[in-house]
This record gives structure tokens, C-alpha cells and sequence, in this order.
């Protein structure tokens, strides 16, 4: 009876597993990652295979140095373009619309778009993440809070002014008739949600960034939202990334080419969905995303939280998961700075960036004595003031355009390295960090970032796809094809491998203990001349 038993579940289990793999068969998800730059599309199977992937660029507007603007509107119309030619690349494989089942968005920080009790966006250019005209509204909120309290309960590392409560906080005070009027607050991806489907809603993930959300209760701080003269309506009560939000309405499938009906999730934050893109769900999972910002990241089951360091830390897209992570403000953006600066040559040219390479490898380690400070956009939470600016350091009159090129290459990899040591004190780090992001496909980029480490270096099997890749994985569970986040486990096991070379282990600890004095010197430098006026 037993086996007869045991024959029985067997059979279940495996009509079971057959009808799932039936269900599976000709279904597709649409992921979106609405970054800083553009947006990043991809079309996958129920095997979370991206089948396509595109970019549709949109820009970001600077004002007055702090402020830094994008249109929603514009944001819309990526995500229509986008969606038309996923399906058009598609049609080849004898893929259409009808077989989409659902989607989720992968969405930048820190936004808070104002809407109307009829729907309607009060704004026409909405302060993004690293907005930071909400100096004065954080630095009064911190009179009567204190702000490692603060810290410890929000996880929110980053500079105050970018979080959603002090830009709210500006906006009643700058745009009194505009903050009327607003009934409640759109994260950047809960307004596409929006436009998709009518339902106003964000997930566990978003509301961790807005500066009154406690990380370990799962809930905003009422407190914090009325001590900042706020209406608590403002703040929609969050879900799980993976739940159902809502469907595609027919005004909205119109728009952008999909079925009316298509499933759209919750979706996610950024670094929460390129975490998960990365390096898959589970402990001792680390990453560094080397983009226009670069970070290191854990996921964690508890948040990572130092007040010296000050990591930033979000709500997972899994609810009892953390992803705490440092970062330094220009990455790749220090890359590109250098790239039009000293490159005019070739930098408009598609190979700019490996001919670059190709000039920076001709300079030997430490770049000929040229040290750079990549802290163009300014100093992260590390460092000791965040007015830091970037700078070179030891040019002489024999100093090459090539010297420059690794300079600014190892700068960046310096800093990092600073966040690293940090960072390992509080979690377990791997053998090898995995290395995502654009930065990550440079050959000689890895030799550096292996030998200042000093460990191996792995290069990311999904690279810049990460963030949309895990949102993909978020439409996989809302449609039912996958369980949880296991199979994504099994796709970020890395690329290639590169070790630090034992001959160099000397020079590049030299070029470090050179990097820290001279980075001191500049913090120095900032904190002494903070109320000289510029001219």
C-alpha cells in the first residue's frame, strides 16, 4: 500500500510538472527598466530566455546644478516606442502580441510624481533621484529628529535631500497650489503601472526609498510623514513586487501595441530588480554594478546598516530580503566625462570607449604617478563631505594623454575599493565579485579592478540587462509560470574569470596607500574651503 501510495503521488506529480510545462509553452513576458538614461526593453520566454533587448534614450534636464528633471510623458512614450519594436523584432519568430501574458517594471528612485483626484500628473518635469534642491527642508526636519534614528529605521544612506519625503516637503513650500491638489504620490514606475492600467499602486521595494519607511516593520513611519507637515494620504499602502497591480486597459493596449488584459505586476525598484537580474535571490549574494553610478550590493535577510559608511538600503522585490548597498556617484559618467575631454579625436566614433582601453593600457600601473578622484558629481555617503569634487593629482609636463586615461580608470576602481574594505567588515564576502553594468565588458577595466582588490573578478553573464531581467522575473511569478525566484538562480552563475597577478600585488598596494593619502588631502581641501564663494 505504501508503494502503491508513493506510484500514485509519483503520477500526480508528474502530470503536474507536464501541464505546467504545456502552460508555459508559446507564453512571453515583457520586462522595462526605466533608468537615468533611457530606457531598457526585453522580450522573454517562460524559461526567463531574453529574446530581445533594446534601448530607447530620453533626457534628463539639469538646472541650477542640484536640480535634475525628467519628463513623465517622455517616460511614456519610451515604454509605447519600445513595446512596438520588441513586437515588430519578433514577428520573425512568430511571436505576437497575444501571446504576451504579462509585464513588470523595473523603476529609478527616489521619485515622487504629484497626481490630481482625476489621475492626472500635476507636473509636466518631476525631480528625480538625484535631485537635491531639498538641502533646507532635511537639514530642518533634523532639527527635531535625529538622524542616525532616522537612519537606522529608514535605511535611506544616501544624501536626505534625494528621498521622497524632503522633495514632497520643498514641493509644499515652493508650489503651495500645486501640492493642494495632489491626492497622492507615483513612484517613476507606478505612474507607467498607472498609465497601464488605471490602478494607482507600488510595491514594498519603492516605498523603502521614500524616507519614511521603516525597513524592519514593513510600513511607512506616520510620524515622520506628519512632523514633515505632510498628509499621509499621499503615500499608497505597498504589496509584494510580484503581485497583480492590474491589467492593460483597452485605452492603453491602443497605445502601445499590447492585448487588452495583459497582466502587469507591481514591479520593482532598480537596484532591488538589478540585484535580483545579478546575482540571483539568496545569502551571500554580492555584486558590483558598474553604470553610470557604480555600487557594491548584498542581499541580505537583515539590512546592512553603519553609521559611518551609511549604506543605502532598499526592501527586496522578496519580501524578507534586503538589498544594502555604497556607492560613488560617477562611474561610467567619469568614464564619458574623460572620453569627450581628452578623446575629441574619436569619442563620437562607436568604438571610442575600446579605443580608449587600448590607450590606457600603454600606461604602466599607478598611470605614471597621475592619480584622479572620480567624485565629479560629488562625494557619496563615504566620504567626508559631499561637496567632494573630482580632481587629478601628480601631472607633470611629461604626463600623457594615456597617463590621464588610467588614471581615471584606476580612480574609479580606488574608490570602490575603499567601499569594499568597508563593506566586507559587516557581511560575507565571495571568493570573486561578480562585475555587471556597461563598465564590466572592459578586458582591461577587470585586470584593474582585479589586482586594487586583489581578488578574482567575475564578469556578469546578463551585464546590462540586469535591472530588466529581474523585473522579467517579477512578470514570470505574476503570470503564474514561475513559483519563485529560483530559476533566475541557475542563469547568473557569471562569465568570465579574472584573477589579480601575483607580480603586481606590490604596485597596486602602493598605488593604494597613495590614493588614500591623496583622497584625505581633498576632503581637506573640501571641508576648509566649504564658505569660500566661488567666483
Amino acid at each position: 500500500m505504501p508503494y502503491l501510495h508513493y506510484l500514485h503521488l509519483h503520477v500526480l506529480s508528474y502530470y503536474k510538472i507536464r501541464r505546467r510545462q504545456a502552460n508555459m509553452q508559446g507564453k512571453y513576458v515583457i520586462a522595462y527598466d526605466l533608468g537615468t538614461g533611457g530606457l531598457k526593453a526585453s522580450l522573454h520566454d517562460a524559461s526567463g530566455t531574453t529574446l530581445v533587448f533594446l534601448v530607447c534614450e530620453y533626457p534628463t534636464l539639469y538646472y541650477k546644478e542640484v536640480f535634475h528633471e525628467q519628463r513623465p510623458e517622455d517616460w511614456w512614450q519610451a515604454i509605447c516606442r519600445s513595446t512596438r519594436l520588441l513586437l515588430d523584432k519578433v514577428k520573425e519568430q512568430n511571436i505576437c502580441k497575444e501571446q504576451i501574458c504579462a509585464l513588470a517594471i523595473s523603476g529609478h528612485s527616489l521619485v515622487g510624481i504629484p497626481m490630481d483626484r482625476e489621475g492626472r500628473p500635476l507636473v509636466g518635469q518631476v525631480p528625480i533621484w538625484s535631485d537635491g534642491r531639498a538641502k533646507e527642508q532635511a537639514r530642518r526636519f533634523f532639527e527635531t529628529h535625529d538622524y542616525n534614528a532616522w537612519y537606522e529605521t529608514t535605511g535611506n544612506g544616501d544624501p536626505p535631500a534625494c528621498y521622497t519625503l524632503f522633495k514632497i516637503m520643498w514641493m509644499r513650500e515652493n508650489q503651495p497650489e500645486i501640492y493642494e491638489k495632489t491626492a497622492y504620490i507615483l513612484g517613476s514606475k507606478d505612474y507607467i503601472n498607472f498609465r497601464l492600467t488605471g490602478a494607482a499602486g507600488t510595491d514594498y521595494s519603492y516605498a523603502s526609498g521614500t524616507g519614511a519607511f521603516d525597513l524592519r516593520r514593513m510600513c511607512y513611519v506616520d510620524a515622520y510623514i506628519r512632523d514633515a507637515g505632510l498628509r499621509r494620504e499621499l503615500f499608497l499602502e505597498p504589496g509584494q513586487s510580484h503581485e497583480l497591480l492590474g491589467r492593460v486597459t483597452v485605452q492603453a493596449a491602443t497605445e502601445i501595441g499590447l492585448c487588452p488584459g495583459t497582466l502587469v505586476a507591481r514591479g520593482g525598484v532598480d537596484n532591488a530588480c538589478m540585484a535580483l537580474g545579478s546575482c540571483g535571490l539568496g545569502d551571500d549574494r554580492v555584486y558590483m554594478s558598474l553604470g553610470s553610478c557604480a555600487w557594491i550590493s548584498a542581499t541580505t535577510r537583515q539590512p546592512v546598516l553603519d553609521s559611518a559608511l551609511h549604506p543605502f538600503v532598499f526592501a527586496h522585490v522578496e519580501k524578507g530580503w534586503y538589498c544594502s548597498a555604497v556607492s560613488i556617484l560617477s562611474a561610467c559618467t567619469s568614464l564619458s566625462w574623460a572620453k569627450e575631454m581628452l578623446c575629441r579625436d574619436f569619442s563620437a566614433q562607436t568604438d571610442a570607449y575600446q579605443r580608449l582601453d587600448a590607450l590606457a593600457a600603454e600606461a604602466p600601473i599607478g598611470a605614471n604617478g597621475v592619480l584622479f578622484n572620480p567624485s565629479l558629481a560629488g562625494g557619496g555617503t563615504h566620504r567626508g563631505s559631499p561637496e567632494l569634487r573630482g580632481a587629478f593629482l601628480g601631472i607633470r609636463l611629461g604626463s600623457r594623454r594615456e597617463d590621464l586615461l588610467r588614471a581615471v580608470l584606476e580612480g574609479i576602481a580606488l574608490d570602490l575599493s575603499e567601499i569594499w574594505e568597508s563593506f566586507s567588515s559587516h557581511i560575507h564576502m565571495p571568493d570573486a565579485l561578480l562585475i555587471t553594468g556597461g563598465g564590466g565588458k572592459s578586458a582591461l577595466w577587470r585586470e584593474i579592478f582585479a589586482g586594487i582588490f586583489g581578488i578574482k573578478i567575475k564578469k556578469g553573464s546578463i551585464g546590462q540587462n540586469a535591472a530588466s531581467f529581474g523585473a522579467a522575473a517579477i512578470a514570470l511569478r505574476c503570470a503564474g509560470l514561475w513559483e519563485d525566484y529560483t530559476p533566475i538562480n541557475r542563469q547568473c552563475s557569471g562569465g568570465a574569470l579574472t584573477e589579480p597577478a601575483a607580480e603586481h600585488e606590490t604596485a597596486y598596494r602602493l598605488l593604494r596607500q597613495r590614493y588614500r593619502a591623496a583622497r584625505r588631502a581633498l576632503e581637506s581641501f573640501t571641508q576648509e574651503n566649504q564658505n569660500i564663494p566661488s567666483m
